[in-house]
């Protein structure tokens, strides 16, 4: 499982989240940043200091929340 950031992530984009990450994992995008679901090792660190609680686990998201998964991949697959 890997952790998602989600929809107040594309409003704040404070970025605490990159500087605690242990394997670098997060990476800033256009609209938000986003976490690499193929590195993440699921460890926490950034939703612990994320000022705007927008991360979440992978297994824990909405409905209405996948699509962040789906932005996350897409992000990372066009690379």
């Amino acid at each position: 499982m890997a952790f998602v950031i989600t929809a107040p992530c594309s409003t704040e984009k404070a970025g605490e989240c990159v500087t605690v990450c242990p394997v670098d994992c997060i990476e800033e995008g256009k609209d938000q940043f986003y976490i690499d679901p193929d590195i993440c090792i699921d460890c926490g660190a950034c939703k612990a200091v994320c000022p705007v609680d927008a991360i979440e686990e992978e297994y824990d998201l909405l409905p209405d929340q996948e699509v962040y998964l789906e932005k996350a991949e897409a992000f990372f697959g066009n690379k």
